[in-house]
């Protein structure tokens, strides 16, 4: 299997000499095409500073972050604004829609940037929504729809150009349980369906327990890792339980 992402002995400092914090910590992993993979950690523990590292929003302080072969942190100017426009789909926990563009224009415009002929971004964009249950709202603008709606009109925008990987952070944070499911099954639908690669950050067990691999992250180090295997969803998240007891007192912070 082709590796996606392939993260080679990060590390990321804050601060100056006389109060430097070490966020990551030489952390190694990768990520293979088609796998949808979880990170967990307490508040502190470096698991968004990662993403943030490997979304081009920050810079590693050393190591190497390769994305379908590329070294990212090699990219500047230009040259990252085309890798991050054309390589990466995003999912943020407070959408990032567009108040003003409908949701058949939210999905579309990235296409539209990158010039992609009207009616082929029309069967892409309906194709998309078909498939996230999505169709009927295609013309309402966001603040006409609800907050699982709106992540599905997220998730829908993040895939529509067929990126390299999908980056999710804390997507179900702002919904509530009904909505968190919807969207969750939808990242089921991108995942299986449609061959999305994703890396999800979460605190949240219950979300944590629709990938199928989880890396913790304690301390700015991966802590522990674990497979989904053949384990049904509610097996799954029962050692996700017992991974983050392991973490002690962060019990709290984590799920």
């Amino acid at each position: 299997m082709k590796h996606v992402l392939e993260v080679k002995q990060i590390e990321k400092y804050y601060g100056n000499k006389s109060n430097l914090t070490k966020a990551i910590d030489n952390i190694s992993f990768n990520v293979d095409e088609g796998e949808f993979v979880g990170i967990m950690g307490a508040s502190g523990s470096g698991k968004t500073t990662l993403l943030n590292c490997i979304s081009t929003i920050d810079r590693v302080t050393a190591g190497h972050i390769l994305i379908n072969d590329e070294d990212i942190t090699k990219l500047k100017g230009s040259n990252l604004n085309r890798f991050r426009r054309e390589e990466l789909g995003f999912i943020f926990q407070d959408f990032n829609l567009l108040d003003t563009l409908t949701a058949y224009e939210n999905i579309a415009l990235a296409l539209t940037i990158q010039k992609v002929k009207p009616a082929d971004i029309d069967r892409r964009v309906k194709e998309i929504a078909k498939k996230l249950g999505i169709i009927e709202i295609l013309n309402k603008y966001p603040y006409q729809v609800s907050g699982g709606q709106k992540q599905r009109i997220a998730s829908a925008r993040a895939i529509i150009t067929n990126p390299k990987i999908v980056l999710a952070d804390e997507p179900t944070g702002a919904l509530d349980s009904k909505s968190s499911r919807q969207l969750l099954e939808s990242f089921e639908t991108l995942n299986k369906k449609m061959g999305a690669t994703i890396l999800m950050v979460t605190h949240d067990a219950f979300t944590a327990s629709y990938a199928e691999r989880i890396l913790f992250i304690k301390d700015g180090k991966i802590f522990n890792e674990l497979f989904r295997g053949s384990a049904t969803r509610k097996e799954f998240f029962g050692k996700i339980i017992e991974i983050v007891t392991l973490l002690g007192g962060e019990l709290n912070d984590v799920i």
